[in-house]
């Protein structure tokens, strides 16, 4: 039995099921180096413009595995320090896979997001919660620290560092209603009609072009890391004339406006013409 599962059920959308109900998708390694390595595969699909991540079953994922954790790979003849980092490692692998993904990332939260999968589920670049969602930063009702796998980076820029402080720290539920009114999620639809309002978010963002969806998100997370707005500023400019000189995009936008109908983005420039009468 496979814990990932890898389907396209809409054109150019490719959803990715964390597939261990009995278990509500815990994060055993078992589960999180076939996702990790998955994740890194689809964002090389270029027929994949937007991706959808989801659990089977009642849960996205309840976090550690406190049963069995499976087996981190390629540990033979390591201590057990260098063991703990390796494992650590390939966690965090599955965060940073996520952000750096080339298409965004849609994160489908069908019910319990804890721990670790709270952290999988800030990782998204969009989140919409069924109904039946629930949130909570688990690591310090276990005894440990809440910031974990980029937590405290994550939540505090989508929702406020007072509203984060207060979840990370009291360790409570947090339910879809209230996770929908502080922007941890865009919205909240009812359970069986979660992934068709992902596909219908993923077909609209598919309509634009490939690059300006690509750079847009790219910018959006740069923007986090950005020292001042002067220079992000700047970072966003170049990007804007990449795409206005080396597409006809802008030109196509025109042309279907007048036309009323729906442009039809090449991201391609011919500059023959230009280059012959040189």
């Amino acid at each position: 039995m496979s814990f990932i599962e890898i389907s396209k059920p809409r054109p150019h959308v490719t959803l990715i099921t964390l597939n261990r109900p009995e278990r509500m998708n815990a994060m055993a390694f078992d589960v999180m180096v076939p996702l990790r390595d998955q994740l890194r595969e689809v964002s090389f699909d270029n027929d994949t413009r937007v991706v959808v991540i989801t659990g089977a079953g009642k849960g996205f994922s309840s976090g550690a595995d406190h049963k069995d954790d499976g087996i981190v790979p390629n540990i033979a003849g390591l201590t057990v320090p260098t063991i703990a980092r390796r494992a650590l490692k390939v966690l965090d692998e599955v965060i940073l896979s996520i952000r750096d993904m080339h298409q965004p990332v849609i994160g489908a939260i069908n019910g319990a997001a804890i721990g670790g999968g709270l952290c999988l589920a800030s990782a998204c670049d969009i989140r919409i919660a069924s109904t039946t969602a629930y949130f909570r930063a688990a690591g310090i009702n276990n005894g440990l620290t809440s910031a974990e796998l980029g937590l405290s980076y994550l939540l505090p820029r989508a929702i406020g560092s007072s509203r984060a402080f207060e979840i990370m720290l009291s360790g409570r539920d947090v339910d879809a209603a209230e996770a929908d009114r502080i922007g941890l999620v865009s919205r909240v639809v009812e359970p069986d009609a979660l992934l068709d309002a992902c596909f219908e978010l993923c077909e609209r963002i598919i309509g634009f072009s490939h690059v300006g969806v690509e750079l847009t998100k790219q910018l959006l997370w740069a923007s986090l890391d950005a020292g001042g707005l002067h220079a992000h500023m700047n970072h966003e400019g170049h990007a804007q004339l990449y795409v206005r000189l080396t597409t006809e995009n802008f030109e196509e936008s025109v042309r279907a406006r007048a036309a009323g109908r729906k442009p039809v983005f090449t991201d391609h420039r011919d500059y023959g013409h230009k280059l012959d009468s040189d």
